[in-house]
């Protein structure tokens, strides 16, 4: 239990670390208070006033469109449901962790992303996911509305109790889609918290789950947000074993965090398309292709008649027109910008210079798999980098890199170093793009995958999970993007794991005894057998760090020990001291300035210390 603060005149509060995630739905409710404050009375949310407010006063009775499930409501309470779920780093299992810019962690993710809410809230300028395709199997994602971080630590048996999971054949009906709805919509309404205003959300999905999830993804983000779907062209011939018609294709919706303020990079030209340009002529102006300069538009310009420097007369064949006014026309010819043919003598054609069109090509919605791959290239590229002896259950569903380089491509910029996150990461495909695509454009893009730890039937491996082979993939795509090195750097990676601060439990009987008991135990704020390093990384995350920050030992500070955390992603600070005792002496030696953030133990501060630290910096403590 807590030690009251100090109550004191001068003293400002001391405030104290969450223990736990941010309240998402008391943060939503606080924006909406900054943002419409008149539609609150007496600290609540007046629906009808909200309603009046925005002219939205309709018949309640009447019907409306609306897009539900069996088992919404659970998927809503465990959106709103805040975890004591934190991330431990995993040096043994990291390539360069002090240098490293990339993150894997290993987790349920639903647990990872109410962790990592308040450091990548608006942050994320790209997300791609390849969740469970819903296609029999039960999901591996299995929700426990009372206790999910408690069902996820008895899987993967971090903690005792008969909880291993194992996958079960399931009959396919409406059961099977409401599951997956609920699976799906609290990750998809926290994966739009992380989009920045110009992000953008790619999700893969085959013809099970297409409707369910455009109609959830329209409920989420906002119809008006939504970009395309993409169809890619998944595999390079038709299967003859198909009973009524060959599955050639997967969908991949497409939506903006903001419509109006996204907009997608071309893509680069290819070679074909650049060599359709040439300069027959010699024009000054480059190389150039021919274009049209009739069409069948009745509104168009006319139908008057040109003649060519040969002296032959042309019009627009019957049913077409001109598309340019004659004074433009004879503008263009005296500007050379009309092609007659090589003896002057052909049909004119319009000169479309390289120079001025724009500088790629506009992303279209049918994506071949000779432009992005297709599933047989998928499992050679996993092949290559896992030397496990068999993935059966991850080639099903495996992505080319090409197909994630080309939504890289369309939604990133290669130097404003943009994050990346992929909470379905599977084998890694994803981590295994970005750093493909940093390498060939010499971006610094940075790279958060999230893997659950499912177990998969390997020959000849046991305990190999998922994570796993991501894992491995991403130190295979490291030394193919470094030559072979890991120089310069590598990716972090941490674990999902309980809190390292006690959680008061209360006690059943009103009892002074047994109550002053309860106090003893929890006097001290941090659980037994804590390390300093897991300690700091909560507190980071608890106070939006992001998994980049820097943790040093401040030097020379006698007795005592100091880390400060440095983000230099969002340029803030903060030193934090885990020692059972403080004095006032050594924290002044830091030489703090007053707007710097301190934090310590609650047990290692007397009354007079914390009213003293608390006046002279702002302190918080565990």
């Amino acid at each position: 239990m807590p030690r009251p603060m100090p109550n004191k005149p001068d003293a400002p509060e001391v405030e104290r670390i969450p223990a736990r995630s941010p309240d998402i739905q008391a943060e939503l409710r606080e924006q909406l208070r900054a943002l419409i404050p008149e539609a609150f009375a007496e600290g609540k949310l007046d629906t009808e006033k909200l309603k009046a407010l925005l002219g939205e006063n309709g018949d309640i009775g009447l019907e409306r469109y609306s897009f539900s499930w069996a088992g919404k409501r659970d998927a809503l309470a465990m959106l709103q449901l805040p975890t004591r779920a934190t991330l431990v780093p995993d040096r043994e299992h990291s390539v360069n962790f002090d240098e490293a810019q990339h993150v894997f962690i290993e987790g349920e993710n639903l647990e990872v992303l109410k962790v990592l809410y308040r450091s990548y809230f608006g942050r994320v300028k790209m997300i791609y996911i390849d969740p469970p395709y819903n296609t029999g199997n039960d999901f591996i994602y299995p929700d426990d509305f009372a206790d999910p971080l408690d069902h996820y630590l008895r899987i993967t048996g971090q903690k005792n109790g008969d909880g291993d999971y194992t996958t079960s054949q399931v009959d396919k009906n409406g059961r099977i889609h409401s599951a997956w709805l609920s699976m799906m919509y609290p990750r998809l309404v926290l994966a739009r918290q992380f989009l920045s205003d110009s992000g953008v959300i790619f999700v893969s999905c085959d013809d099970n789950e297409h409707n369910n999830l455009k109609n959830l993804m329209n409920e989420i983000f906002g119809e008006e947000n939504f970009i395309a779907t993409i169809i890619w062209q998944k595999v390079y011939a038709p299967k003859n074993s198909a009973k009524y018609f060959s599955d050639d294709h997967d969908y991949i919706l497409a939506f903006a965090r903001n419509l109006e303020g996204w907009l997608p990079q071309l893509l680069p030209r290819s070679e074909k398309a650049i060599a359709r340009y040439s300069n027959p002529d010699g024009d000054k102006r480059g190389d150039w292709k021919p274009s049209d300069l009739t069409a069948r538009n009745p509104y168009s310009k006319g139908l008057y008649e040109v003649r060519s420097p040969s002296g032959r007369s042309f019009k627009p064949s019957m049913g077409n027109y001109w598309r340019v006014a004659k004074p433009k026309f004879e503008a263009m010819d005296a500007d050379k910008r009309v092609w007659w043919g090589k003896d002057g003598n052909a049909m004119p054609q319009q000169k479309r210079f390289l120079s001025q069109v724009r500088k790629g090509v506009i992303p279209q919605t049918m994506w071949f798999y000779k432009d992005v791959g297709h599933t047989q290239d998928a499992k050679r590229e996993l092949t290559a980098a896992v030397k496990y002896e068999r993935t059966e259950n991850v080639l099903d569903t495996v992505k080319p890199t090409g197909l994630i380089r080309r939504m890289l491509q369309i939604a990133t910029v290669p130097d404003e170093g943009d994050i990346v996150l992929d909470f379905f990461a599977g084998s890694n495909a994803t981590s295994h793009a970005v750093l493909q695509q940093n390498r060939e454009d010499d971006g610094n893009r940075q790279v958060i995958a999230v893997q659950f730890p499912e177990k998969l039937p390997l020959l000849e491996i046991d305990r190999v999970t998922l994570a796993d082979v991501a894992r491995e993939r991403m130190r295979f795509a490291l030394n193919e993007a470094n030559g072979n090195g890991v120089a310069g750097n590598g990716f972090r990676a941490f674990n999902l794991a309980t809190s390292t601060m006690r959680a008061w439990s209360g006690v059943e009987e009103k009892d002074s005894d047994i109550v002053g008991a309860q106090i003893e135990v929890f006097a001290d704020s941090l659980i037994s057998g804590w390390k300093p390093e897991s300690v700091i990384w909560e507190v980071a995350l608890r106070e939006g760090y992001s998994l980049t920050s820097r943790i040093e030992k401040v030097p020379e500070t006698g007795k005592q020990t100091f880390w400060r955390v440095t983000d230099p992603d969002r340029e803030q600070s903060f030193v934090v001291c885990l020692d059972d005792a403080l004095t006032l002496e050594a924290v002044r030696a830091l030489k703090l300035p007053k707007d710097a953030l301190f934090i310590c133990r609650d047990t290692a501060l007397d009354d007079t210390l914390s009213a003293n630290l608390a006046l002279q910096c702002r302190l918080k403590v565990l």
